[in-house]
């Protein structure tokens, strides 16, 4: 009995270990500089408990390659300036 209930917690243990990974941090690479005119849609993702920082998602379109998603970084000069000019852009009803 007591190895049919260690193994039963060992189960659970490890679907509980599964269902974490897919809550990681998705930003664990930078994108690049963006132009703030090919920006199609900005999305703002609260810090998870595996993730040391908020995740800004860009989804950038270009002629050339189409729709791209980008993950950039909150702390930087450029994120900033993008985040207030989305903010207002959005504001006007753009």
């Amino acid at each position: 009995m007591k190895l049919l209930t260690a193994a039963l917690l060992v189960l659970f243990i490890a679907m509980c270990l599964a269902s974490a990974e897919g809550v990681k941090c998705k930003c664990s690479r930078k994108g690049p500089k963006i132009r703030f005119s090919n920006v199609r849609k900005l999305e703002i993702k609260p810090r998870y408990p595996f993730c040391v920082e908020e995740m800004i998602i860009v989804t950038l379109w270009t002629r050339v390659r189409g729709e791209q998603q980008h993950c950039l970084n909150p702390k930087r000069q450029n994120t900033i300036r993008l985040l207030k000019w989305y903010r207002v852009w959005k504001e006007k009803g753009r």
